[in-house]
């Protein structure tokens, strides 16, 4: 990286980390406040790291315009507006500037909790009216009341710091960490029906994934202390705006404060603005003077550490190394990191420890990047808090999961073996090689040998090893209109169990679902996302 590298602005940053960038002299600076899509588009072929806020949307689009795009960098948190996966097909490295964040947004949630307790923009509204009512806003004081944290990541675990110090009663769920690590914070964690009865507030701290998409739906809501109060400072589309506006309607919940929507700007002809119960403002989470120092100085940190040492740091889709040793463990990286997330969703729950180990040739390389692959991996699919190879150990270090690592040279069968064994609630093991010099492929699962393509949308599924349950599910699959790619097949005589993992088309329903687990002989089906 001899030559002076290109690095576009387009959504402004703080001028505490606009300076360090301007005086780096391996860097050719542009940067705007706001720059118009158009201009963006004519710009990007010359660029070589982008860095945007919200506001830009780095999509298939714009990406088709970044012929020498290295990096794209998102100020904040966040990464809704920026499509990762095609960045990676574009071979560009996305990053984030997640702990600049952590404490704005804790402290939103908290003024939220705050403004519907003590019915603030409506006294103020009311007041500027010309009305004195002072007995209509009577509120509640937050002593003594139960605050249920829905995730406890690092915004959730700040925000009941904060709130145990107002003598709150503080509960979370969060199934990835330990109890033993939520109470030495002295927060008790539920279950989630738990949480929904028990919380007289309850905050909302996971990320928006397909399995939190309308979590908090008309079924929740309906479970919740009558008289709760919900806050959402997280992302929009986790609660069902419509089921909430009914809850308040029927005075249910007594009122909600949302700072994120499901769609943003929210419409001016959105029923939510209507809604004297609800406390609203415009995505300010992250939204002060001091987050947005903070942002920029980690930004102008990571960027000076790329152009000058070629050193990625709160990567996303590629380790934390340097470009050279990505290059040459990329195939290693890829197959951990799918074993990984495939224990996470097929494995146990109350996850205690997590042992890698490895055999032949890849136990001779960087397993340090390789472990951090596998626990990536593992994480991403249930964290709110992005996860990347800076961070993942000590994420599971927080939940109380603990991480072993060991590895033999020889490998009998195979030129190299990934074997990953996480203990929780049950075993489960599974284990992988590469087929070839880069195909992941899945060889063990829980004992059955198996040969298996780990990418996409997957069923897998254990049953009594009997006639006719594989025609059943197939049968099954095709009246729900789910299409089969590929199905592998394993047995175990000795307990007289088998298992498949079936490539498929399109994501199963859940009432296909229901069916499957309902076939004779049937003990388990997961669907799993890879």
């Amino acid at each position: 990286m001899q030559n002076k590298m290109t690095v576009l602005i387009a959504d402004g940053l703080a001028k505490d980390g606009l300076a360090l960038l301007k005086v780096n002299p391996k860097i050719e600076l542009l940067a705007f406040d706001t720059i118009e899509r158009t201009e963006l588009k004519e710009r990007l072929p010359q660029v070589d790291v982008l860095i945007v806020r919200s506001r830009t949307q780095v999509d298939c689009d714009l990406l088709e315009r970044a012929r020498n795009l290295k990096l794209v960098l998102r100020a904040g948190i966040g990464l809704d507006n920026v499509d990762v996966p095609t960045c990676t097909d574009h071979g560009i490295v996305v990053m984030n500037a997640p702990t600049g964040n952590i404490v704005t947004t804790a402290e939103h949630a908290l003024a939220m909790i705050f403004a519907v307790s003590r019915h603030i923009p409506q006294a103020d509204a009311t007041l500027r009216s010309g009305k004195w009512e002072k007995k209509k806003f009577q509120g509640n004081e937050l002593r003594g009341k139960t605050l249920g944290l829905l995730g406890l990541g690092n915004i959730g675990r700040t925000v009941a710091e904060r709130a145990l110090a107002l003598g709150m009663r503080v509960i979370a769920h969060d199934p990835y960490v330990s109890p033993e690590a939520a109470a030495k914070q002295k927060i008790h964690l539920v279950e989630f029906e738990d949480l929904l009865k028990s919380s007289d507030y309850i905050s909302i701290h996971v990320p928006l994934l397909k399995s939190t998409q309308h979590l908090l739906n008309e079924s929740a809501l309906k479970k919740m202390k009558k008289g709760a109060y919900l806050i959402n400072c997280a992302r929009g589309g986790i609660v069902d705006e419509k089921a909430l506006l009914e809850m308040l309607a029927n005075k249910h919940l007594a009122g909600a404060a949302l700072d994120v929507f499901e769609t943003e700007p929210l419409p001016p002809d959105s029923p939510l603005l209507k809604c004297t119960d609800l406390v609203l403002t415009p995505h300010l989470g992250a939204s002060t003077d001091e987050a947005q120092i903070q942002v920029s100085l980690e930004v102008a940190d990571q960027i000076s550490l790329y152009v000058e040492q070629g050193v990625l740091k709160n990567a996303i889709n590629v380790p934390n190394i340097t470009l050279d040793q990505l290059n040459a463990i990329k195939p290693y990286v890829q197959l951990c990191e799918k074993l990984g997330s495939f224990a996470t969703q097929a494995g146990p729950k109350n996850v205690k420890k997590i042992k890698v180990h490895y055999e032949g040739t890849v136990s001779t390389l960087n397993r340090e990047l390789l472990t951090l692959s596998v626990l990536k991996g593992f994480l991403t699919p249930v964290m709110s808090t992005t996860v990347n190879y800076v961070n993942a150990r000590k994420l599971l270090k927080e939940r109380g999961i603990r991480v072993e690592e060991s590895f033999e040279q020889e490998c009998t069968d195979y030129n190299s073996l990934v074997e990953l064994t996480v203990s929780g609630d049950e075993p489960f093991s599974c284990s992988g090689t590469l087929f070839g010099k880069e195909e992941p492929r899945i060889i063990q699962l829980d004992h059955f040998n198996i040969d298996a393509i780990p990418t996409g949308c997957l069923l897998y599924t254990k049953n009594v090893d009997q006639p006719g349950v594989v025609g059943s599910m197939g049968t099954l699959l095709g009246t729900h209109g789910v299409n089969i790619a590929r199905m592998h097949l394993g047995r175990n005589p000795k307990k007289a169990e088998a298992i498949a993992l079936i490539n498929i088309d399109s994501e199963p329903s859940t009432v296909a679902l229901e069916a499957l687990s309902k076939v004779k002989g049937m003990l388990s089906v997961k669907a799993i996302r890879i």
